[in-house]
């Protein structure tokens, strides 16, 4: 049997409302979609990578790099809605949703969601999760953590300190896991999002995945060593060239 063809897409939006035309910000001479771009190309199980945008700036400059985009529709309401107009017409079996402002991607955690996605017949999405490893973040509501099953299915997925140590007096030894925003899709899950409707959790949480889970669907969760370094602010522009710089990178 052939192996399963798996493509990497990057939704990239040009509006963003803490730091506008994100994807083009200059990261130690080269636009961030192009860091991302060239980290996602390096996992292993990867066939080939796509840009999914809505501009013409960041399709330009996709191309001048010699990379592939797609332009998609103005009014899709989240990434993975993106990523299912491109599986539409795009050939492939695995679709791989990686955010398009981490361009500190480690390659190695596309590789683990894949294989977590494979190894079960029966699973139509994957993700990743790392243990917490700076107490302040369990109870930072920027940071998602997720709580699995016994067979590393999400169970759920929330800024909220999950779990919550109850009793405090006695010592409790509790795992707490930060989710990563990398996504893997069977294709024929993908294309079925749009068509879920949003729940409750979804809208109280301002967590896109929980849709998945509001209509039935399991996700299962991948644990991975390296955190992810996102660029969200003006701010993390310098702290994350500095780390392509070679000082404290994660990779």
């Amino acid at each position: 049997m052939d192996s399963p063809r798996v493509v990497v897409v990057i939704p990239a939006r040009y509006a963003a409302l803490r730091l506008p035309g994100k994807p083009l910000v200059a990261l130690a001479g080269k636009p961030m979609i192009q860091r991302v771009w060239e980290r996602a190309r390096l996992a292993q199980r990867v066939s080939r990578v796509i840009v999914a945008t809505d501009d013409e700036r960041i399709r330009k400059a996709v191309e001048d790099f010699g990379g592939e985009a797609r332009m998609t529709r103005a009014d899709h309401r989240s990434g993975t809605e993106r990523i299912a107009e491109v599986a539409a017409h795009v050939e492939g079996d695995v679709f791989v949703n990686v955010q398009g402002d981490e361009p500190l991607l480690d390659p190695a955690s596309v590789d683990a969601a894949v294989a977590a996605l494979l190894e079960e017949p029966a699973a139509a999405i994957a993700t990743v999760a790392t243990p917490v490893k700076v107490a302040a973040d369990i109870m930072d509501p920027n940071v998602v953590k997720t709580v699995l099953d016994f067979d590393g299915n999400a169970l759920y997925f929330s800024r909220a300190p999950i779990p919550w140590v109850r009793d405090e007096q006695h010592r409790v030894h509790a795992r707490h896991l930060k989710h990563l925003g990398l996504y893997v899709f069977q294709r024929a899950a993908l294309l079925e999002f749009p068509t879920l409707p949003q729940g409750d959790l979804e809208r109280v949480e301002q967590l896109e995945q929980l849709r998945w889970m509001e209509n039935g669907w399991k996700i299962r969760v991948a644990e991975v060593p390296t955190d992810s370094v996102s660029v969200d602010v003006p701010e993390d522009v310098a702290r994350v060239e500095k780390l392509l710089a070679g000082e404290n990178h994660p990779a």
